[in-house]
This record gives structure tokens, C-alpha cells and sequence, in this order.
């Protein structure tokens, strides 16, 4: 994991994303997923430039099921950001920097 982003698991999700002061986009993800790989660069800068306004999380789907069950995973990669406990935005798949700063930045202010 990067310094930019933090490693969830079934055990830490509620202290790290539900009880989060900032909001939180949850990347669901998994080692065997083309889709995912290829947004890790993404996410990485997008978690430093955006780092005083959101967090950026990483949960392995494959050794976390219960929490991605809870959320109703059903593709990888899914970015949820979270705000104040509750989701308030998914999104489904690989996407350009651009696209996902148009995704998440209304929901941040």
C-alpha cells in the first residue's frame, strides 16, 4: 500500500471509513484484476492531490467478501466514496483521471 492510501479490511472498515472526518472513496478491488491494476496510478495521484479533502481507501474484495457483500459488489474495480458514514456516490470500473475527478469532485465540497 501506498503512503497516499490506506488498506481497509472487514475488521477496520467502520474506524477507517464509516467514522472517518473526511470522506472516503473505497476503492474494491482484487490482485487478479486487469481493470484495478491499471487504476492504481490513478488513485495514487488522485489521493495526493485530493489528500485534504478526502481519503482514499484500498479493500482486497477477495479477502474482505463480507464488506463488499455489504455494499453489494458486484464488479471490481467499484469505487463507493463515502461522507459522513453513508455512501453517497459509486462508480463502476476503470476511468481517466479526468473522469474521476468529474465523479467525485460535487460530492467533496
Amino acid at each position: 500500500m501506498s503512503k497516499n492510501t490506506v488498506e481497509v479490511t472487514n475488521a477496520t472498515f467502520e474506524q477507517k471509513v464509516l467514522k472517518s472526518k473526511l470522506p472516503v472513496i473505497v476503492d474494491f478491488w482484487a490482485e487478479w484484476c486487469g481493470p484495478c491494476h491499471a487504476m492504481i496510478s490513478i488513485v495514487e495521484e488522485l489521493a495526493l492531490e485530493y489528500k485534504e479533502k478526502v481519503k482514499f481507501a484500498k479493500l482486497n474484495v477477495d479477502e474482505n467478501m463480507a464488506t463488499a457483500q455489504v455494499y453489494t459488489v458486484m464488479s471490481i474495480p467499484t469505487f463507493i466514496l463515502f461522507k459522513e458514514g453513508q455512501p453517497v456516490k459509486r462508480f463502476v470500473g476503470a476511468r481517466s483521471i479526468t473522469a474521476f475527478k468529474q465523479e467525485i469532485e460535487g460530492c467533496i465540497k
